[in-house]
């Protein structure tokens, strides 16, 4: 019996190689045989997931927030020309501000200014993983920074998102989340109007009708109409990347994780991805928590073990060695039915 242990972070709490250490520890310690897998789909945690399975150096580069204020950040890179971006390390939401947290004057600027280091790095291909934005600027600023800087030199972008929204619905749907009210998601959707209008005049590319260009507020978009930025899912590209489908190939069953399964999983998500590849081998979530909206979906799983600790997460490994055979059959297959470890 061997387990593939692949969860994402617990969004604020625990990193996916702090969760996938716990549950691994349990499933050892109850006398299972357990390999970690750290996972992420282009949101928290994609950074250190891409950076590891890239073998990348770290940079510190000297950046803005999206406000403004001075931020230290750090870029990922690589000696075969690969670099790894994480647009929240300069316009996250969850970054400081002294001057108030204003929705509208929210940039992505700083990201632009890792993306064009990056290039002047030498990296031939940039990686920008695109969660975590405070941002809905269409990504006018992260261009402004990279023209200022002498543009990419002829690197390719590759966006790494885990949504597929598009430009104009940027706002409506994750202004909110942002610190938008209803007339300010109104303001800012006029306003990816007018820039798509800009970007279809000035490069000839209408971000509008294209899927994933709303992500971190249009910045996706943004990056797809002026430098042809490849934009596709993070999921699937980090489980493409860390070798999934090999490692599932000899797995007796596989263990996801977040912070909280809800109606935004099977949207893009990692967990998503990975029963997509599952096939008929179980899978079994470990969670923060569970939505009460998150219904039937839950017959996707094996099992779901609700546990926020680390000591839960070491039982709840535990417990999944001693129910994972050494050669599951899945008509067969015990199950773990979704409860609570404290």
């Amino acid at each position: 019996m061997n387990i593939l242990v692949a969860p994402d972070s617990f969004k604020g709490t625990f990193s996916a190689a702090e969760v996938a250490a716990h549950i691994a520890a349990g499933i050892r310690s109850a006398g299972g045989a357990a390999r970690e897998l750290p996972v992420a789909d282009g949101g928290e945690g994609t950074f250190e997931a891409l950076a590891a399975g890239l073998d990348a150096r770290p940079v510190r580069v000297a950046t803005v927030g999206p406000w403004g204020e001075p931020v230290d950040a750090v870029i990922g890179l690589t000696d075969g020309g690969t670099a790894v971006v994480e647009l929240a390390a300069a316009s996250g939401l969850n970054l400081p501000s002294c001057t108030g947290r204003d929705p509208v004057a929210a940039s992505t600027y700083g990201t632009g200014v890792l993306i064009a280091e990056a290039a002047r790095y030498g990296a031939r291909r940039i990686l920008v993983a695109a969660g975590g934005s405070a941002t809905t600027d269409g990504g006018v600023g992260a261009i402004a920074a990279i023209e200022d800087r002498g543009g990419i030199l002829g690197a390719e972008i590759v966006v790494l998102s885990d949504v597929t929204t598009r430009f104009s619905d940027a706002a409506r749907v994750f202004g909110p989340q942002k610190g938008a009210g209803q007339d300010t998601v109104g303001l800012l959707t006029r306003r990816l109007d007018m820039l798509a209008e800009s970007f279809a005049h000035d490069y000839g590319r209408d971000p509008r009708p294209v899927d994933r260009t709303g992500a971190a507020g249009g910045f996706s978009g943004g990056l797809w109409a002026r430098y042809g930025a490849s934009l596709v899912s993070g999921a699937d590209y980090v489980l493409d990347l860390l070798g999934f489908d090999a490692h599932l190939a000899g797995s007796s069953a596989v263990v996801v994780g977040e912070g909280r399964l809800d109606s935004q999983t099977g949207q893009g998500k990692i967990i998503a991805a990975i029963l997509a590849r599952a096939g008929t081998t179980p899978v079994y979530a470990v969670v923060g928590s569970v939505d009460p909206d998150f219904g039937a979906a839950a017959d996707r799983f094996a099992g779901i073990i609700v546990a926020g600790t680390p000591a839960a997460m070491a039982a709840a490994g535990a417990e999944l060695a001693g129910v994972v055979p050494q050669s599951p059959r899945p008509r067969d297959m015990p199950s773990v039915r979704a409860h609570q470890w404290t």
